[in-house]
């Protein structure tokens, strides 16, 4: 009986196909697997460079390009294109079986039969070539065919490089990228991470070729599952692996171990699928957390779209940080009463002033989070020899012993209202699950790690016994947009020599990516490792148009222009639920939102409860974090907004929680514009922030 497969980028095209063309995909090929190849009108395609390349109809204008092995039974969809277009796509194309890895690979044989001439003329007498340097033995290693190597051989530009990824096989493409960009042969098979076969290769056996391209391919089994794989393609799209990710994920560590990167990196979903892994290979249960239930939601949702296994996913729980905590608490002592905010913010207040502190109610609550919850400081004594790394401003011991005093009235209060604050619920259940031997998950996999505190890290590390393949850490301290500052080693994870740093961006375009880390130039970032990050090495392998920068003299004329924007974009056939608008606070959204739908533009502020929404989503910069956007506006980039006073202590109070508050502010905006694939659009009113004022 035929089997279905589908090509990963074919995943992206159906999305964009109108809802009706879509119904009728959906219907021929759900009943592929009850048909014969001829029953089903698979046609041979005229002139083609490849036989195997077959047409299939959808309807009178559409027709569907399918790869028939010539032995086995699975059928490979590639393409949905206009009648004509599909023909001359197939007609230009060639599939191959790449001998070093046994992989199935594309070709546009008629684009590098037309180009080679023209680029060899250019090259003319030229010595200097872009491979010049690399043997013809390295370039067999990784795989790279004699056609390939011939189109090689007369590059003298890495541009042109880049224009051919359009029509080179895709590992072929990224073997010389890696080679052009100064990687070592040995460091680019590093970073592909597509595994030597070790079988013999038959480049005929494309059947066979299909079954290995699992980082590619999707194999459908049944037409259920292939309905299931059309009504949400693109978040299906986005959870495949680049075999360099798929490396990180499978992978046995005999410790804690973590993957670093920049955004749109695939940090996430390494995640995603090294718990998918070790549900389906390891001991025991697995806890999927991060820092916010946003978060954890859209975990959730990937993870139910990438484990198919009901019994595998039976072992994975998601849960934030925080809902993990307040869950071992109640089994416990029951339903903890929170103290608000607000609540805290006066109790030091009237701390402050009943002691006549020179310090303010801010400054006393970091203290008592970055010092003493941080290095779980339960006396004054101790507190006097504590180190104080990075609070900026000194204490003299007297100082100390007053702040102290502080502290401590600040936490007996809590105790004789019977009042906890997220940070007490932490540490407390965190020394409920320190004393148990048996613990409640064997493996924790923790996303968006550069946003977690010490407390929320000693909860996690008591979670799970000492063992092999016990955490697993994804994070960019580039994007940290909160306070908490820790080392890993500190709080019990200990990650030497288990540290993966990935650098090629998968989202982002070269130029979204190089305006945003330009706002980050110059800036000093830890690793949480004891060590510094570094954005050198990021790279992305896509091209697009520059951001959008646009400064107003009010607001309603920024907002006026916004509306124009968005217009333009959806007039370009762009989904309103691919369409993000950040902006730093709540008001603003809120502006924002009462602005499109006046304009008739369907729009949300970002909840949970609007998950599939076709509408465009507006959210504060916070709420951006871990989402993506084929079109991205960034809005109110002005100074007094970005960053708030309120966000940033005053400079002449703590200098370097100031600078601190400053860059995590800046970090934010970063994170913001890279939600952005294809397009960003960044605009202001009045005075632009200082953070882009550089950069414009």
């Amino acid at each position: 009986m035929p089997r279905l497969a589908i090509d990963r980028e074919f995943l992206r095209d159906f999305a964009r196909l109108d809802r009706k063309l879509q119904d009728r995909v959906s219907d021929v090929f759900s009943k592929f697997d009850e048909a014969t190849h001829a029953g089903i009108h698979l046609e041979k395609v005229g002139n083609a460079r490849d036989d195997r390349l077959r047409s299939i109809r959808i309807d009178k204008f559409w027709r569907g390009v399918v790869l028939a092995p010539e032995s086995g039974d699975t059928y490979t969809l590639l393409k949905v294109l206009a009648h004509d277009d599909a023909y001359v796509w197939a007609q230009r194309r060639q599939v191959s079986v790449n001998t070093v890895t046994g992989r199935i690979e594309i070709r546009d044989v008629e684009a590098i039969d037309a180009t080679l001439p023209e680029l060899s003329r250019a090259a003319g007498g030229k010595d200097e070539r872009l491979f010049s340097h690399i043997g013809d033995g390295d370039l067999r290693r990784l795989g790279v065919d004699d056609q390939t190597r011939e189109f090689a051989g007369v590059l003298t530009d890495i541009v042109q490089l880049e224009a051919a990824r359009a029509f080179l096989p895709q590992h072929q493409w990224e073997a010389l990228y890696g080679l052009a960009a100064g990687l070592t042969p040995e460091e680019v098979w590093s970073e592909l991470g597509a595994p030597q076969a070790d079988e013999q290769i038959d480049p005929d056996d494309v059947d066979a070729a299909v079954q290995r391209t699992a980082e590619r391919v999707l194999l459908v089994s049944g037409s259920a599952e292939l309905l299931e794989v059309f009504r949400r393609p693109l978040e299906l799209w986005r959870v495949y692996l680049h075999p360099s990710q798929c490396k990180v994920a499978n992978a046995s560590y005999r410790g804690p171990a973590r993957v670093t990167g920049g955004p749109g990196t695939g940090k996430t979903v390494v995640a995603m699928h090294r718990a998918h892994h070790l549900a389906r290979e390891g001991e025991g249960r697995v806890l999927v957390t991060t820092f916010t239930s946003t978060l954890a939601t859209s975990l959730q949702l990937g993870l139910d779209l990438l484990v198919n296994d009901p019994r595998v996913r039976n072992r994975i729980t998601v849960q934030h940080v925080d809902q993990l905590a307040h869950q071992v608490l109640r089994q416990r002592l029951g339903q903890p009463k929170m103290l608000s905010a607000t609540d805290e913010t006066r109790r030091w207040r009237q701390i402050r002033r009943s002691l006549r502190l020179p310090l303010s109610e801010i400054f006393l609550a970091e203290e008592w989070r970055q010092v003493v919850l941080a290095q779980q400081l339960s006396d004054c004594d101790a507190y006097l020899e504590a180190e104080r790394t990075g609070r900026g401003r000194a204490l003299g011991s007297r100082q100390r012993s007053q702040v102290w005093e502080a502290i401590d009235i600040f936490q007996r209060g809590l105790l004789d209202a019977g009042l906890w604050t997220h940070e007490t619920v932490q540490a407390e259940a965190a020394a409920m699950l320190s004393e148990a031997d048996d613990k409640p998950f064997r493996h924790v996999v923790v996303d968006e790690a550069q946003d977690l505190s010490p407390s929320q890290w000693r909860l996690l590390r008591a979670t799970v016994p000492h063992a092999p393949d016990d955490v697993f850490i994804a994070g960019d301290t580039h994007q940290r947009i909160y306070q908490h500052r820790i080392s890993l080693k500190n709080v019990g994870m200990n990650i030497a020599g288990r540290s993966v740093r990935l650098t090629v961006n998968y989202r982002t375009t070269a130029e979204i990516l190089a305006w945003s880390l330009n706002m980050l130039h110059g800036q000093a970032i830890d690793d949480m490792d004891g060590g510094s990050e570094t954005v050198a090495g990021y790279r992305c392998e896509t091209h697009g148009v520059p951001p959008q920068l646009n400064g107003f003299l009010g607001r309603t004329d920024e907002q006026r222009a916004l509306v124009e924007q968005v217009r333009a974009w959806m007039d370009a056939g762009v989904e309103p639920s691919e369409i993000g608008i950040a902006a730093r606070s709540n008001g603003a959204v809120d502006t924002v939102v009462m602005e499109l739908r006046r304009s008739e533009i369907e729009a949300h502020a970002l909840t949970d409860s609007h998950a599939g929404v076709n509408a465009v989503s507006v959210g504060t910069m916070h709420r951006m974090k871990g989402l993506e956007f084929r079109c991205m506006a960034v809005v109110g980039v002005t100074a007094q907004q970005v960053p708030p006073p309120s966000a940033v202590a005053p400079i002449e109070e703590d200098r370097a929680t100031h600078l601190q508050g400053l860059q995590r502010e800046r970090c934010l905006l970063f994170v913001a514009c890279t939600r952005a694939r294809e397009q960003l659009y960044v605009s202001w009113h009045g005075m632009p922030s200082e953070f882009i004022e550089r950069v414009l």
